[in-house]
C-alpha cells in the first residue's frame, strides 16, 4: 500500500529547511511534465484506473499483485486489460529524466535568470532536485520504485554550464 501523507507540505518544507515552498511545488509540477514527457499524455481510461489507485492509497506494485492474484473489481480488470496490463499504468520516471524537465522547464519560464530564480529557492545542484523528491517521498506525498535511490541525483548536469554556457537564445 502507499504510504499516506503524514505531514503537510508547509510542514515538509520547514522540516527540511533547505528550500522555498516554490522549489517543492515547481518540482512537483516538473515531475507531472516529466511523467508526460517520457510516458505521452495519460488517457481517460488510465486515468479512470489511477484516480480508482490514489482512491484507494494502491501503488503500481500493488496493482500488479491484485492483478496477479485476481483481487481486483472486474471493472478495474476490464479497463486494465484494455490498457495492456498494469505495467502500462506505472509511470515511473528517473532522476536524470526529472532533472532534465526542471532545467528545460527552468530555461524555458525564466531564460537566462533560470539558475538565479531556482537558487533563490536553495536549488543550486541537481542533488538539491534529489533532496526534494525524497522529501516527497519519505513522507508520503510520492511513491518510488525499489531501484530509485538519492544518488540517482547526483552529478546529473552542472547549473553553471546548464543553465548559463549552454544557453541558447531561440
Amino acid at each position: 500500500m502507499a504510504k499516506q501523507q503524514e505531514k503537510t507540505l508547509e510542514e515538509i518544507v520547514q522540516e527540511v529547511g533547505r528550500y522555498s515552498m516554490d522549489a517543492f511545488i515547481f518540482v512537483q509540477e516538473c515531475i507531472g511534465m516529466a511523467t508526460d514527457r517520457v510516458h505521452g499524455p495519460l488517457s481517460p481510461a488510465a486515468a479512470e484506473v489511477v484516480a480508482w489507485m490514489h482512491r484507494r492509497g494502491i501503488t503500481p506494485d500493488d496493482l500488479q499483485a491484485r492483478w496477479d492474484t485476481g483481487e481486483l473489481p472486474p471493472d478495474i480488470v476490464n479497463t486494465v486489460r484494455q490498457l495492456g496490463g498494469p505495467e502500462k499504468l506505472n509511470r515511473h520516471v528517473t532522476g536524470q529524466q526529472l532533472c532534465e524537465v526542471v532545467r528545460d522547464v527552468a530555461l524555458e519560464r525564466w531564460g537566462l535568470m533560470a539558475r538565479k530564480v531556482l537558487g533563490r529557492w536553495g536549488v543550486h545542484r541537481t542533488e538539491d532536485i534529489g533532496e526534494i523528491v525524497f522529501a516527497l517521498v519519505n513522507n508520503g506525498w510520492l511513491q518510488k520504485q525499489p531501484s530509485d535511490r538519492i544518488e540517482d541525483f547526483d552529478h546529473v548536469y552542472s547549473f553553471a554550464e546548464a543553465f548559463d554556457r549552454d544557453y541558447r537564445i531561440i
